[in-house]
């Protein structure tokens, strides 16, 4: 029998278009939206088809438009810099001729340096977790069309119909369903398409509403890469909300490999509305 073809790494197949200009699709799937996530790792795959022997060691993103599924997004790349260490990229995302995303990205030459991290927390290891899917059987809720390219493992889930605030902390295990490769920047970008699965869920866990009473969306997304990995293996993803107010929750959040080495670091803040009926 042939591999099921590997979803992930077909969002990152960007077709070139022109110089710095590539075209990204979106797999057929639920929902009105485009998932945030995807059009990170479109733009960040885009940019870096414009580097070569750097790596991304950070990038910032707005959203501004929702983007639409049934049509192609375009990413233009900005050659912003290219210094001796460090190079700069600016990534406009395109639909309909209206800027929907953009993003920063910086990339720079391998090198030595002093080292330091957070260690890892001892949680529930992701053999004994139940992933979304899962959990949404165990609370009785419809399957979805089709199972996501990145699987999720909550160590803290939040159980549907629940009434009780709880803490502004959520943690997670997550990682590609099907291999990604041993390159580093596709696994940079891979890790950055799974990074906006789950990270606004920190600054909602204190507000319990009903079903169909809330709107949210991904406002920005900031990651940092501080050591390549294999998103192919779990990682843990350790998230906090220190804030919320003005309709908008901030998150961040800490990423580690299996082996509990820190490989990025991400901020996010959310727009998150309760929307009462009538």
């Amino acid at each position: 029998m042939s591999e099921p073809q590997n979803e992930l790494l077909e969002i990152l197949n960007l077709e070139q278009i022109e110089l710095d200009l590539y075209r990204g699709l979106t797999p057929a799937r639920e929902g009105r939206r485009i998932y945030g996530g995807q059009v990170v790792a479109q733009a960040l795959t885009a940019a870096y088809r414009t580097i070569e022997g750097r790596l991304c060691h950070s990038m910032h993103a707005y959203f501004i438009r929702p983007g639409d599924p049934s049509i192609p997004i375009l990413f233009q790349v900005d050659r912003a810099r290219d210094g001796g260490s460090f190079s700069v990229r600016r990534v406009t995302a395109i639909q309909n001729g209206k800027q929907i995303f953009n993003l920063a990205a910086s990339f720079q030459v391998p090198e030595e340096g002093f080292e330091h991290q957070d260690q890892a927390p001892v949680v529930t290891p992701p053999e004994d977790l139940l992933n979304e899917e899962q959990l949404r059987e165990a609370d009785g809720v419809p399957p979805r069309d089709r199972d996501w390219p990145v699987e999720v493992r909550p160590v803290n889930p939040q159980r549907r119909g629940r009434t009780e605030p709880l803490e502004p902390f959520y943690n997670v295990w997550f990682k590609a369903r099907q291999s990604v490769g041993t390159d580093v920047a596709i696994n940079q970008c891979a890790l950055a398409y799974g990074s906006d699965m789950s990270l606004l869920d920190a600054s909602l866990r204190p507000h319990p509403v009903p079903d169909g009473e809330l709107q949210v969306a991904s406002l920005d997304h900031a990651l940092w890469f501080h050591r390549p990995s294999d998103f192919s293996d779990w990682h843990l993803y350790v998230q906090d909300s220190p804030s919320a107010s003005g309709g908008r929750g901030f998150n961040r959040g800490s990423i580690f490999d299996r082996q509990g080495r820190l490989v990025a670091s991400a901020t996010q803040e959310a727009l998150i509305r309760h929307r009462p009926p009538g």
